[in-house]
């Protein structure tokens, strides 16, 4: 039911024919770059994390070959990276592992840019299940996820 919540979410906005869907897997960046015959770097993966602190999650995009740089992330959210456990995730931020994305999520979840998605002008992030995708671009990114802002947490993109 993740990728029917992620197509009313994107009927408002008229462009829930643009998602792709897939034979195979696009679970991971390297199973959605081959489906998508794209480079690994263009699938804007979703990471659902915990702030402890406030007591809520958050989701950060970034491009696919970048990984969280602890330190940068700690200076940010102003705690240790916290990763939502596999079978948290569904319940909390609404979509399964393979399909997280930054739409039709539940109420109460912030949304973050990584910084390393910048260097793209579109990128493919997951519409709510492990076999299908959107081709964006950065500004309807920003538009479609309503983000709040704009972070630099990311290493091993540049």
């Amino acid at each position: 039911m993740s990728v029917e919540a992620v197509k009313e979410y994107f009927s408002h906005y008229g462009i829930a024919e643009r998602i792709q869907e897939f034979p195979v897997s696009s679970a991971t960046v390297e199973l959605a770059a081959q489906a998508l015959n794209c480079a690994p770097e263009r699938i804007a993966k979703t990471l659902s994390f915990k702030l402890k602190k406030a007591d809520k999650s958050l989701l950060i995009v970034a491009a696919g070959d970048a990984k969280i740089d602890n330190a940068k992330y700690k200076a940010a959210f102003g705690e240790r990276a916290l990763m939502l456990k596999a079978d948290e995730v569904e319940a909390i931020i609404g979509h399964p592992v393979g399909g997280v994305c930054p739409f039709g999520i539940n109420p109460g979840i912030e949304v973050y840019l990584d910084e390393s998605l910048k260097r793209f002008e579109s990128v493919y992030p997951a519409c709510g299940d492990s076999n299908n995708a959107i081709e964006l671009t950065i500004p309807e990114l920003e538009k479609y996820t309503h983000f709040k802002q704009w972070v630099d947490v990311c290493k091993n993109w540049e």
